[in-house]
C-alpha cells in the first residue's frame, strides 16, 4: 500500500470516528460544559483583575482538559471491545496503526473544534483592551499539544479495558499524575537530583512554557515524543489482542 492509499484509509476511518461523536448527544454536552465552565470561570475573575489578558484562562485549560480528555477517549476502544465490534474492525484490510491513528486524530479534531468554539473569549478580551496576541497563540497551541498528550494516554488506557468507567477513572488518574509531576509544589518536596527529571517529565511545565508565547523546540519535541510513545504502546496492545 503506497502512502497516499495508506492515509486515504486513515482519513476514511477518521471521518467515521469523528461523525460518531456528533451522532451522540454526549458530544454536545461535552462541548457545552467545556464552553460554559471555561467562560464562567474566566470572566468571573476577568473583570476583577481588569487586564486584557487570557493568562488565567490558559491556567484553567489543563484542569478542564484533565476531565474532558479521558471522557472523550474512554469509549474509543473500551466500547468496541465490550460490544464486540473491535473484531470486525480489525479484520478489515487495515493496519493496527491506521486504526489507532484514526481514533486519535478524530479525538484531537473533536478537542480542536471545542477550542475553536471558545474563540469568543479572545475576541471579547481584545474588544475590552489591548491584548498581546503572542501568549494567546502560544496558549492555544500549547493547549492542543497538552490535549493531544492527554488523548494519546487516554486512548492507550482505553485499549486495556472493556469498561468505559474504568477507562475514564484510570485515564483521569494517569493524566493528573503526569501533569502535576513537574509542578512547583511537587518539586519543592522532591530530592534535588530528581527535581530536574520530574520537571522535564511533567506535561504541565512544558505547557506553561508554550503558554507564555515562547515556542521552544524542546517542548514541541517532548509533546510529539510523548504522543508517539503512547500511540505506539496502543498499537502494541492491539497487536497482542489483549482482550482475548
Amino acid at each position: 500500500m503506497d502512502k497516499s492509499q495508506y492515509f486515504k484509509v486513515v482519513f476514511i476511518l477518521f471521518k467515521k470516528e469523528l461523525m460518531s461523536y456528533f451522532n451522540s448527544p454526549i458530544a454536545y454536552v461535552f462541548i457545552g460544559v467545556f464552553l460554559i465552565v471555561g467562560n464562567w470561570l474566566f470572566f468571573s475573575s476577568f473583570f476583577l483583575i481588569g487586564q486584557a489578558s487570557m493568562r488565567s484562562y490558559f491556567s484553567l485549560l489543563p484542569w478542564i482538559f484533565l476531565f474532558l480528555s479521558p471522557a472523550i477517549t474512554m469509549r474509543l476502544w473500551a466500547e468496541e471491545k465490550k460490544s464486540g465490534t473491535i473484531e470486525f474492525l480489525l479484520t478489515l484490510p487495515i493496519t493496527d496503526w491506521q486504526a489507532v491513528l484514526a481514533k486519535f486524530f478524530s479525538a484531537l479534531a473533536f478537542l480542536f473544534i471545542s477550542l475553536l468554539l471558545s474563540a469568543t473569549i479572545p475576541l471579547s478580551v481584545a474588544w475590552f483592551g489591548n491584548m498581546d496576541n503572542g501568549p494567546v497563540i502560544g496558549g492555544y497551541l500549547g493547549a492542543l499539544f497538552l490535549g493531544g498528550s492527554y488523548l494519546a494516554l487516554g486512548l492507550f488506557i482505553s485499549s486495556l479495558t472493556k469498561n468505559q468507567i474504568i477507562a475514564f477513572i484510570l485515564g483521569l488518574a494517569a493524566c493528573f499524575a503526569i501533569f502535576i509531576v513537574g509542578a512547583d509544589f511537587v518539586l519543592a518536596g522532591a530530592p534535588a537530583l530528581l527535581a530536574p527529571v520530574m520537571k522535564f517529565i511533567g506535561l504541565g511545565s512544558h505547557f506553561n512554557n508554550i503558554a507564555k508565547g515562547v515556542i521552544d523546540t524542546k517542548d514541541v519535541i517532548y509533546y510529539l515524543t510523548f504522543i508517539f510513545l503512547f500511540l505506539w504502546l496502543n498499537v502494541r496492545v492491539i497487536e497482542r489482542r489483549a482482550w482475548k
